[in-house]
């Protein structure tokens, strides 16, 4: 079985700003965790937790600036790919997010469903002080 966790958010902010918010390492520590992470075609990288003792292991699968950015993200029992799709219209940003390879709906599986809808509220407030 194959289950993808989706989500789509909306944002009053321009798609660069969006999709800085999504490659800037920086930023990315502000809304989802401490990384290394590099928006290049085979950047390996990881998402730290100290707090929770997580490590994800990711490696970016995908770059189209500023629509498509995808990526590996395994830890735990995790093994799957964020893909995120980004659409300007009239100032405010679409933001589609695809979590794809869940083996069953299990822990990770909602794990991952609520923690991005919470990591999303946390995105609104970074982009309103950018």
């Amino acid at each position: 079985m194959n289950l993808t966790v989706t989500q789509d958010f909306n944002f009053k902010s321009p798609i660069n700003k969006v999709w800085n918010a999504l490659t800037d390492s920086d930023t990315l520590a502000k809304w989802i965790m401490e990384n290394n992470f590099k928006p290049i075609v085979g950047h390996k990288c990881q998402f730290r937790n100290d707090e929770w003792n997580l490590i994800v292991e990711c490696e970016v699968l995908v770059v189209e600036e500023p629509n498509t950015l995808s990526y590996t993200w395994v830890g735990g029992p995790i093994n799957t790919i964020v893909t995120w799709t980004l659409k300007e219209e009239n100032g405010t940003t679409s933001l589609h997010l695809e979590q794809s390879g869940f083996e069953k709906e299990d822990q990770a599986f909602n794990g991952a469903k609520y923690g991005w809808v919470k990591m999303a509220e946390d995105l609104k407030k970074v982009l309103g002080e950018m």
